[in-house]
This record gives structure tokens, C-alpha cells and sequence, in this order.
């Protein structure tokens, strides 16, 4: 006595179906041959979907596609050796290896004023104003240095430390990040 078995559903794959066209009709009288197969192992292949699942009358099968999906690269080129003479390569290769650059060292008594959002940076209330600060200027703690409009707010950035604005480090009118910097400071 044999109990019903249950069919599960006939293809199954990620994200649109597909259908060769080169495949002959599903039968259950007629399963696959090894050419239809290789065809089909080969649309999978060409295909941007990792699983395929088939079954047709009692032959059923799956292709998987195992590792990350495909990435497009362009070629890159070799690059091209070029013949040197043999004493300064070798005087090269007895050369201890050179430190890479070393990222320079902030000056201790720059202090960098940052932008606290995402916004456009203006350096005065209005483009006919003079703006809040210039380098050279001498400015305080809670002083307005510039303008950050937020979508359609304007938020006024206060400076948060005493010294001279030794530069605006962003053009009037850009976007800028958060956390980017803004004026420098030398503290003093």
C-alpha cells in the first residue's frame, strides 16, 4: 500500500521564470534528453538567478549556483615592464624599503570646526551680507560662523572655541556632510 505522494510545484527559481525556447514541451512521455539538459544547464548559467528547479513527470533536478553572484569587470592591463640596466636594479633591491607616507601631523592648536548636518554651507545670512567670519577674524566661543540650510531651515553654526579662523575650508553655496570639516581654528 503505497500512500499519495505529494507534488511539489513544477519550477522553481529566483527572481523571474524563464523558459528556453530551444527545450522541447514537457511531457511525462517524453523526459529530457542529454542536449536538452546541456541547454539548460547552460541558460541557467547565462542567467542572473543562483537556483533552478525543474521536474517534469518522474524526472525532477536542481541547479545551484554556489558563491556570491557574478560581478562584471572590465579587463585590466598588464602593466608593461621596461629593460633597466642591471646595477641600479640591484642597488634598488639593496635599498632598505622606504617608510610609506606617513599621514601629516595636525598642529595640537588647530581646532576644526565641523558641520553638525547635511546641508548647503553659507557663509552670511544673505549673498549681499558680509559674512560672519573671515580668516584673520578673532572669534569666541558661542559666535555665529556660518549658516547650514537643512531642508529649508537655517541652522546657525556657533563657534565652539576662542582664537583666530585661520581658514574656511569649504566654498560658499556647497553641500556639505556630516561631520565635515568647516573653518580651522588656530585656539589662542
Amino acid at each position: 500500500m503505497s500512500t499519495p505522494r505529494k507534488k511539489s510545484p513544477a519550477v522553481k527559481q529566483s527572481p523571474a521564470p524563464a523558459r528556453p525556447a530551444a527545450l522541447p514541451a514537457k511531457t511525462a512521455s517524453s523526459p529530457l534528453g542529454l542536449e536538452e539538459i546541456k541547454a539548460l544547464i547552460a541558460l541557467v548559467g547565462r542567467e542572473p538567478f543562483q537556483e533552478f528547479e525543474f521536474e517534469a513527470g518522474d524526472m525532477r533536478f536542481r541547479i545551484r549556483k554556489d558563491g556570491p553572484a557574478p560581478v562584471m569587470q572590465a579587463p585590466v592591463a598588464a602593466p608593461m615592464m621596461m629593460a633597466a640596466p642591471a646595477a641600479p636594479m640591484m642597488q634598488a633591491l639593496a635599498a632598505p624599503m622606504a617608510a610609506p607616507a606617513a599621514q601629516p601631523v595636525e598642529d595640537p592648536n588647530i581646532h576644526y570646526v565641523t558641520s553638525p548636518i547635511v546641508g548647503t554651507f553659507y557663509r552670511a545670512s544673505t549673498p549681499t551680507a558680509t559674512p560672519y567670519t573671515s580668516p584673520g577674524d578673532y572669534v569666541k566661543p558661542g559666535q555665529t560662523l556660518c549658516i547650514i540650510e537643512a531642508m529649508k531651515l537655517m541652522n546657525e553654526i556657533e563657534s565652539d572655541v576662542a582664537g583666530e579662523v585661520i581658514k574656511v575650508l569649504v566654498e560658499n553655496g556647497t553641500p556639505v556632510e556630516y561631520g565635515e570639516r568647516l573653518f580651522a581654528v588656530r585656539i589662542g
